[in-house]
């Protein structure tokens, strides 16, 4: 799917709250009907994986399907896969600032532990979730048991939910989704690919939360994309369901985050095609931005935490 600068610009016109309003209740709507499906196959399936790239809106979109399950009256639960990384050997910590750690690889996850405590919870038995701690690269001891009931649902939401070397599990036991920005943004002669989009997310993310720099984002940019070509794309097409996350008027409300930074960083012509799209765009204030929104996990004050 495309869509025009000049259409959305368009909606700010007609009306900012009434555009963000009808963008949320549109996404909520193809949501929704996942859960509908996810519903009518809980009895065999009370498992699901959801998967995506960096910046998609994973943790977010999970939480949301959280939600509607529990008002359908099963009671769900969200698991981060990012739980199950394996601990690192002290020489392996040692190496983390040279670069010679694939942290996206699915080889850092402890498959044996996920894929036995997945069938633990299928079956109705006890587990310990397990916490990783990313300063220290260890894990956390937990306390934290889950033991699901008729109707409960579980949610394990990760990267590499999707790839069958990590998941090994049988497929009629679980349900499938990928979810990550599918739409391109046209700009004159512009068209801006979704990975780019994922990308001022990340920035706007990684700025508010994580205390990094725009500049630093980007120069990660190239190897985040050649870890998700490698080890998330070619099993988007295992999903029993997709979902865009793109929402129409998340650039005009990136444009006040990011748009005099880039100015100062022309000298990546990465960023070219993105500073003519925000500056073709009307801005939206963060105050216009609804709670309910997805982008509320990039720039913050959403509903939808941990």
């Amino acid at each position: 799917m495309n869509i025009e600068t000049t259409r959305i610009n368009r909606h700010i016109n007609l009306g900012v709250a009434d555009f963000i309003a009808d963008t949320n209740s549109d996404y909520m709507h193809r949501l929704s009907l996942i859960a509908d499906e996810i519903e009518k196959n809980s009895p065999k399936k009370s498992v699901i994986l959801l998967s995506g790239p960096s910046g998609s809106g994973k943790t977010t979109t999970a939480l949301m399907l959280e939600k509607m399950l529990d008002e359908k009256g099963h009671q769900t639960h969200t698991i981060s896969m990012d739980n199950y990384f394996s601990p690192l050997s002290e020489e392996e910590k040692s190496q983390l600032s040279t670069g010679k750690i694939d942290l996206e690889s699915p080889d850092r996850i402890d498959k044996e532990l996920l894929n036995e405590q997945i069938k633990a919870l299928s079956e109705g038995r006890e587990i310990c979730i397990p916490r990783y701690n990313f300063k220290t690269s260890d894990r956390d001891e937990s306390n934290q048991k889950l033991q699901i009931k008729n109707g409960e649902i579980v949610i394990f939401e990760g990267i590499h939910a999707l790839n069958p070397d990590v998941i090994t599990v049988p497929d009629e036991m679980i349900s499938k989704i990928y979810v990550s920005v599918r739409t391109r943004i046209t700009c004159g002669n512009i068209v801006l690919h979704p990975s780019k989009i994922r990308l001022m997310r990340r920035m706007i993310r990684d700025g508010n939360f994580r205390q990094r720099s725009y500049r630093d984002t980007l120069n990660m940019f190239e190897s985040v994309e050649s870890g998700e070509n490698k080890y998330i794309m070619p099993y988007k097409r295992r999903a029993d369901y997709d979902i865009d996350t793109f929402m129409a008027y998340e650039m005009s409300t990136y444009r006040n985050f990011l748009l005099d930074s880039l100015h100062e960083m022309n000298d990546s012509p990465v960023l070219e095609d993105v500073t003519a799209v925000l500056d073709s765009l009307k801005p939206i204030s963060t105050e216009n931005v609804t709670p309910d929104s997805l982008i509320c996990e990039f720039i913050g004050k959403g509903q939808f935490t941990y």
